[in-house]
């Protein structure tokens, strides 16, 4: 196990062009999970391969156990690293590839074959060590791909995208095993993927990126209920998060958010917001799951809106309304969900509303600046008219 950490790490491919990645400052602790998620093209796999040391970074330190190893070849780095491509020996066994970087290394015979011993067992690959990887499914070949890694025993595992190629069944099985083998050896992990589900359940720690940049860095809880800005939370969660757009109205001292149906309005009252916000486009976002049906006699005053379209998953069922001229998501239980064209009372969640400049796309806290961790808290309470 090992610390690592990145300090101002920026990457350029050549005077006049822009950074790939752009003043990076990650912290994680001996032992633990980073996620590294975005879209393609973010920097994400460039920032892998910077760590791996088979890109070499324009400046900034990355230091693994508190020694700079910024300068290392990738061999002297003790990080192994499990490619998206698998990059499996098609002429070699299975046996014969996991034991590969042994060789290399000069174990002894009888160490490579406790260790390959070890690592069969863990991936539960013991039958297949004698057949090759044309002989292999997908997942299986990502289990080899995953056990070569594993028999180094390094300090640091990187995952490129390992499961990209897999099918959807296939991916979740393996997402879980990954998370249980993560379990059993408590080895420092950077594991990056565009899947903001691989994300949520893989990670102890979750370093969203566009554009080089790192847009936010936090647990999976803190980045899902307290995005930083616009693009974390539109990428993050499925069903995304509603935005609906609107523009703030002050009245009697107070600010207020106007929603409209087409059969009701909705007034939200907000709470203590930077000076001049009623002067700018506001997009406020709630998720699917913290829209609520309105009970009977409930403190909180709810909204009616027609339903539009239903779509059934099974667990639950995603029922679609209109507000402000916008699709709206709500998350109902199948036994609650009404038909096309009916209309129901809506209640939103106050805590978890969200507010987010429609220019910039930065969250609108209240009152002073707050940290990550600290619940986000944009309405007090409701009001219809």
């Amino acid at each position: 196990m090992a610390t690592l950490e990145l300090r101002n790490v920026n990457k350029s491919y050549g005077t006049g062009l822009a950074d790939t990645l752009k003043n990076i400052e990650l912290s994680i602790g001996s032992g633990e999970f980073l996620i590294l998620v975005g879209p393609s093209g973010c920097g994400k796999s460039t920032l892998m391969n910077c760590i791996a040391g088979l890109e070499n970074i324009s400046g900034g330190a990355i230091l693994v156990d508190g020694a700079d190893i910024s300068g290392m070849s990738p061999k002297d780095r003790d990080i192994a690293m499990v490619f998206q491509s698998y990059a499996l020996y098609p002429t070699m066994s299975v046996r014969d590839n996991i034991a590969f970087g042994l060789k290399m290394r000069k174990m002894s015979a009888a160490d490579i074959e406790t260790e390959v011993a070890r690592v069969a067992k863990l991936l539960q690959i013991e039958h297949l060590l004698g057949r090759k990887p044309g002989q292999l499914s997908g997942g299986q070949q990502q289990r080899v791909a995953m056990g070569r890694a594993l028999a180094r025993r390094p300090k640091i595992y990187l995952f490129d995208e390992p499961l990209s190629n897999l099918d959807a069944k296939l991916r979740v099985e393996m997402r879980t095993e990954i998370k249980l083998m993560h379990q059993r050896l408590k080895t420092t992990t950077v594991y990056v993927t565009h899947d903001q589900i691989e994300a949520m359940t893989l990670g102890d720690k979750v370093a969203v990126m566009k554009d080089g940049i790192i847009q936010q860095f936090g647990t999976p809880q803190q980045i899902y209920n307290d995005p930083a800005n616009l693009f974390v939370a539109s990428f993050i969660g499925s069903p995304p998060m509603n935005f609906i757009p609107l523009r703030l109205q002050r009245r009697d001292d107070q600010l207020w958010a106007l929603l409209d149906s087409g059969q009701a309005r909705c007034e939200l009252p907000l709470g203590d917001m930077p000076a001049g916000v009623e002067s700018r486009e506001v997009i406020l976002g709630i998720r699917p799951e913290q829209i609520q049906l309105a009970g009977e006699g409930g403190e909180l005053p709810s909204i009616r809106a027609e339903v539009e379209v239903t779509e059934p998953t099974g667990p639950d069922t995603l029922v679609f309304v209109n507000l402000n001229q916008t699709k709206v998501c709500c998350r109902l239980a199948p036994d609650q969900a009404p038909p096309v064209g009916a209309t129901l009372s809506l209640q939103f969640e106050p805590s978890k509303v969200l507010l987010f400049d429609a220019q910039s796309g930065e969250r609108l806290l209240p009152g002073k600046s707050r940290s990550a961790a600290e619940p986000a808290g944009n309405v007090t309470q409701l009001k219809t008219r």
